[in-house]
């Protein structure tokens, strides 16, 4: 028994490091991806419950496909191969952003004009974030009152620009469509539900240590790790929901980071394979670029291990019941809602990234252009960010 559970155990990681190496294109293709190799090939998980798992997954703050991936390890090996799983899949797009973080710096300090490659790159993220809302729009949205919930999520989101106005607006759209309870087909086989707060109860631990030592101690390690942990158990909707409310913190108000340093390093992101919430190693990183080479490796390690780390915990916590919680029609009505408040997030997430663009006809351009060729196109995702960096140094080369 001992030699197939080691064999498992090698196996699943294994196909975790293979879908942390190939899985481009955001959470979309990252779904296809894992029901092709994880139930259609291995047969790990069914579809149903790989389904339902990543509805539960949506509803839950962090990082959607970290969770999902640590799910699955949950339920074939629990906590050991969930967390092996975890740093399996998070390490490639780690080292990746955190190198990148090396290379714009190095860049900026011996080149004149060294992010003029990115002329282009910059409101070509916005274009993958509006391809990203129009796929999980089409996905999630199917009703009028779930497009309904979906525009007045975006107003909110858009005018009320603040990471705790999320779980109150998910709650409430929960709550909204819970009276279609009536609609989900009737579970009779329910069972006593047994919770187990060990997990819930680590991660509010550390929720409440990180914020009393980063206050006390000003340390910029302490005070990062507190900053990413608290945006990981705060975001609701995926990392283009994340990258706004990063913005925000680490740009125009703490200015660890300038405008075309983010909007690169998101751009980036969006061509290298594993989680989207990897561009947070990027950002740990430059925030420590004082502290030299040491700095930015600790910065980009500290900010992985809290951005992943509170989806991480609630995943555990939630898990171990949620088979039996998901019987309930209330709880199946209400991921309607809670989706439908996702998507609008995702389109305020669109324009607030705009926002500090120059509104001049080559940004539109580029926005235009990379949502055309990503809806039209089958052009992988890296290689139209490799055309827009080319682009961009042939603008550069041009006009100097």
């Amino acid at each position: 028994m001992a030699t197939i559970r080691r064999v498992r155990y090698y196996i699943y990681l294994k196909d975790v490091l293979v879908l942390s190496l190939t899985a481009f294109g955001g959470p979309q293709v990252f779904l296809a991806m894992v029901i092709n190799m994880m139930v259609k090939k291995r047969g790990y998980i069914s579809e149903q419950d790989l389904i339902e798992l990543n509805a539960l997954c949506l509803v839950l703050p962090g990082p959607t496909s970290t969770q999902t991936i640590s799910a699955i390890g949950f339920k074939i090996g629990g906590p050991t191969l969930a967390y092996l799983s975890l740093l399996v899949w998070i390490f490639p797009a780690t080292c990746l952003m955190i190198a990148t973080a090396f290379l714009i710096e190095y860049l900026q300090a011996n080149t004149e004009g060294a992010l003029g490659f990115a002329r282009f790159i910059q409101p070509m993220a916005i274009g993958y974030i509006i391809y990203a809302s129009q796929i999980t729009i089409k996905k999630m949205i199917h009703t009028v009152e779930a497009a309904l919930l979906m525009m007045i999520a975006a107003f909110v989101a858009f005018f009320y620009n603040s990471p705790f106005i999320f779980p109150i607006m998910l709650a409430i759209g929960g709550l909204i469509t819970t009276h279609n309870y009536n609609k989900q087909p009737v579970i009779k086989e329910k069972s006593k539900i047994k919770i187990s707060w060990r997990n819930f109860i680590l991660w509010a631990g550390v929720l409440i240590a990180a914020a009393v030592l980063g206050h006390y101690t000003r340390l910029l390690p302490v005070r990062l790790f507190e900053n990413f942990y608290r945006n990981g158990s705060l975001i609701f909707g995926g990392g283009q929901v994340l990258v706004p409310y990063l913005y925000t913190e680490f740009v125009e108000f703490k200015n660890y980071l300038t405008s075309e340093e983010f909007l690169t390093g998101y751009a980036i992101s969006q061509s290298i394979p594993g989680p989207t919430f990897s561009i947070s190693s990027y950002i740990g990183a430059l925030s420590m670029r004082d502290l030299g080479a040491t700095g930015m490796i600790t910065g980009g390690l500290i900010a992985a291990a809290g951005i992943f780390l509170p989806g991480t915990f609630l995943i555990f916590f939630i898990i171990r019941f949620w088979d039996e919680l998901k019987k309930y029609r209330p709880v199946r009505a209400a991921l309607e809602g809670i989706n439908a408040v996702s998507c609008g997030m995702l389109i305020a997430a669109a324009y607030l990234l705009f926002e500090p663009l120059d509104n001049n006809f080559f940004n539109i351009m580029a926005i235009i252009g990379t949502f055309a060729l990503l809806q039209f196109s089958k052009i992988p995702s890296p290689l139209i960010i490799v055309i827009g960096v080319l682009a961009g140094i042939s603008y550069q080369w041009i006009i100097s």
